[in-house]
């Protein structure tokens, strides 16, 4: 099905769309930025985290097919994580300004992290909330530390250029649908390209792996709610092959929907019983759930915690499980009127 080019980190895939696997620091290894080459040059979809492994790979994949830095016209983001987000900066520096697209929703979550008026106020936040459900101290320590760490990793800062949902965007010669697919990062964007039946589909659906679905501090939403009613509308979708920022294209879209639908219905299948068997604040269900997989690992656990504090807020707003609040501490309990 593709093509593997002279670069170990790229591929080349129907329609002229090159793979460029990005390196990370972290357990998911790399996240795919994507190629897509028109008249006036080149378009990069996600450029991946600002680190000096990661601009070595860009070199590499850049040199194996032929492709001049500033032969870069456009810069795509799908959404504000670091990993997709963090070379932006860098990319329009090194191409003498290409503008940077992105929702105006994922820029403000970009501003509230590493703006020049954030300061520690997100880490704060974080801090409270994971406090507030259990977390331990010597572990809440490790928070503030280890987003200050991606600091350096998302500079330079762009100038952005906001897309909205259902605005068209010409890549690689084709017209893309903008599509607001909020759940996993608040503005992120899917691209759909309807005449060839193709999507670029950021971290919303990502074949073997289950996108993260965290909590944000403040925000009031029901993230697990926001991403399964967008993994609803984008079924509706004929896609031949979907482009995934992490794992590789696949043509399983529907189906791949589906399994995670189930996934996360298992999921909260699973707290609730855990609640039932006395599990009772956030920590606690997410080392219940997580355990060895999570141990010494600030990142993964800050993963972990927020997407189980979702899908505990998801069960709450749907009735079935109810707060109090003890000490300072908030704990989980079946609701009054279901229990036997």
């Amino acid at each position: 099905m593709s093509e593997t080019s002279k670069s170990l980190v790229t591929k080349r895939w129907p329609g002229g769309i090159i793979q460029v696997k990005v390196p990370l620091p972290f357990s998911l290894k790399y996240v795919n930025s994507y190629l897509l080459h028109d008249e006036r040059g080149y378009t990069i979809v996600d450029p991946g985290l600002h680190t000096p492994e990661a601009v070595q790979a860009w070199q590499e994949a850049l040199d194996a097919n032929g492709i001049a830095i500033g032969s870069i016209h456009t810069i795509v983001l799908t959404h504000q994580h670091p990993d997709h987000y963090g070379l932006a900066g860098w990319f329009q520096e090194q191409t003498g300004g290409a503008p940077v697209y992105i929702s105006e929703a994922s820029y403000a979550y970009t501003q509230r992290l590493w703006g020049s008026d954030a300061g520690a106020s997100f880490a704060a936040d974080l801090t409270e909330l994971y406090e507030a459900h259990g977390m331990p101290q010597p572990v809440l320590d490790e928070i503030a530390p280890h987003l200050d760490s991606f600091i350096p990793k998302v500079s330079p800062q762009p100038k952005v250029t906001f897309l909205e949902a259902g605005q068209t965007i010409e890549m690689g010669g084709l017209s893309w649908q903008t599509i607001d697919t909020p759940g996993h990062a608040k503005g992120q964007l899917c691209f759909y390209a309807s005449d060839v039946k193709r999507m670029l589909v950021g971290d919303q659906v990502l074949p073997d792996i289950t996108p993260n679905i965290s909590v944000v501090p403040g925000d009031g939403e029901d993230q697990l709610e926001q991403f399964l009613d967008s993994l609803e509308q984008i079924r509706k979708l004929e896609v031949e092959l979907a482009f995934p920022g992490h794992r590789d294209p696949f043509t399983n879209y529907k189906e791949r929907i589906e399994q995670l639908i189930a996934h996360h219905e298992r999921r909260l299948t699973q707290m609730y019983s855990l609640i039932q068997a006395g599990a009772n604040t956030g920590y606690t269900l997410c080392m219940q759930l997580f355990g060895e997989r999570i141990a010494g690992n600030t990142h993964n656990l800050r993963f972990a915690m927020s997407e189980t504090l979702a899908h505990l807020f998801h069960l709450e707003k749907c009735g079935r499980i109810e707060r109090s609040l003890q000490d300072a501490k908030v704990y989980f309990t079946m609701r009054t009127d279901q229990q036997q």
